[in-house]
């Protein structure tokens, strides 16, 4: 069993870890407070954000495959210096901001487990995550992301410790329930925007950067192309699949506390550790237990990513060596972004600062790059001069055009919605 499973897990790669990473403790935060405010009621998001994801995900992944450089690289090729610096300057600061929010929903989740002081825990796991990236060999790595990936199947677990009316979670999944208030169009909005995230597309595209360099020399299937038609089989299904992961992780995170908290009236949730909290008298011990565990093995997945996908971007911005396959001493410029990202996320959990409130300001941030950095995007993989003959398709293009307008959209929604309630206009 374990043979098999771990042949599967080399079979698949940077999609898999970027699917898994997208459910960190802030995304569990966010599809708890829609299953514990509105039950069954936002399930039907995540039909519509998995094709979005495997859209983008795919082309953000093919631009690193096929052009041998990350997306920072090629945006600096259709795009002034200013603005490719901006884009990566807030991507920074949403990053780092999350790490943060992240750290100190793990040391709460560990805290309610075993107890003992949440800040040494913050700090320890901290220091874990950068230790793990600065010193252990990339193949190695990698390896340890994947296995990791398997802590969330804790929240297939919960689910079917609990008793479920299934005949209602497929009416709620497949009939959108749609409620005209500021709070359901504000939580619609952070469901799309902590699934479709713009670190999550700088970190494939550098993480199949670094497959090249591992399986191909370096040589970009523009430069060799003559196994281009299985690397592409790769990275659709490898993208497709870890996004399916993802989406079916966060299916079970918003089921789970809409048949314990939202049927026992717990609605209030900010945290994803609050959420674990209030599972423990609902749910039992062991459904507790369980969403605290997958808070902890996410976190120490998502941390890594946020910090490695920003390190990639400012490496690419000053011609940076940028690989977590080089040793320190090669790549001092890389691993030093990696560990600010890191450090300063530790120290956010000391600051007098509300990590919810930190929260929301990562997703507005995120909501502020990610449209006109997915606009790029579109604009890299159409580009012959930069793709070659690679150029995305009618589908992917439609598709990546869809998530587009999907994301613009939503951020309006959520500018005006807030422009609203700050001047009471009212709706």
């Amino acid at each position: 069993m374990k043979k098999t499973l771990s042949l599967w897990l080399a079979k698949l790669g940077p999609g898999l870890i970027t699917g898994a990473a997208d459910d960190d403790p802030s995304g569990i935060a966010t599809y708890s407070q829609g299953g514990a405010q509105y039950g069954f009621g936002t399930l039907w998001t995540l039909l519509i954000t998995y094709p979005l994801m495997v859209g983008i995900q795919v082309i953000s992944a093919r631009i690193g495959c096929i052009t041998g450089r990350g997306l920072a690289t090629n945006l600096a090729k259709t795009n002034s210096r200013g603005v490719t610096l901006s884009l990566v300057t807030l991507l920074l600061v949403a990053n780092t901001i999350n790490i943060g929010a992240d750290l100190a929903a793990m040391a709460d989740a560990l805290k309610l487990v075993v107890g003992g002081p949440r800040h040494i825990y913050a700090v320890a796991l901290g220091m874990i995550c950068l230790l793990l990236q600065v010193f252990i060999p990339y193949q190695r790595y990698v390896g340890v992301l994947k296995w990791l990936t398997l802590t969330l199947f804790a929240y297939v677990g919960t689910v079917f410790a609990s008793h479920v009316p299934w005949g209602e979670v497929l009416h709620g999944t497949l009939v959108p329930k749609i409620e005209i208030s500021q709070n359901y169009l504000l939580l619609i909005v952070a469901i799309f925007g902590t699934t479709i995230s713009p670190y999550l597309f700088f970190w494939q595209a550098g993480q199949e950067v670094e497959e090249l360099a591992v399986q191909r020399n370096g040589d970009s299937l523009r430069k060799s192309p003559e196994d281009a038609r299985q690397h592409l089989r790769r990275i659709n299904i490898d993208t497709a699949l870890g996004m399916a992961f993802s989406n079916i992780i966060a299916f079970f995170i918003m089921l789970t506390t809409a048949v314990t908290l939202y049927t026992h009236g717990v609605h209030d949730l900010q945290t994803s550790a609050q959420a674990a909290e209030a599972l423990r008298p609902i749910g039992g011990e062991f459904t507790f237990l369980l969403f605290a565990a997958g808070i902890i093995g996410t976190g120490m997945l998502a941390v890594p990513v946020l910090a490695g996908s920003a390190a990639y971007a400012v490496a690419e911005i000053f011609n940076w060596s940028s690989s977590l396959g080089l040793e320190l001493k090669a790549a001092k410029g890389f691993y030093a972004i990696i560990a600010l990202a890191t450090l300063v996320g530790m120290l956010l959990d000391f600051s007098p600062i509300d990590p919810v409130k930190a929260l929301l300001w990562s997703a507005m941030i995120n909501g502020v790059i990610s449209v006109p950095l997915m606009i790029a995007i579109m604009g890299i993989a159409t580009q012959q001069k930069i793709m070659g003959k690679f150029v995305i398709g009618v589908r992917l293009k439609w598709l990546g055009w869809l998530a587009t307008g999907v994301m613009a959209v939503a951020v309006l929604a959520f500018g005006l919605f807030s422009l609203a309630e700050y001047f009471k206009l009212g709706w």
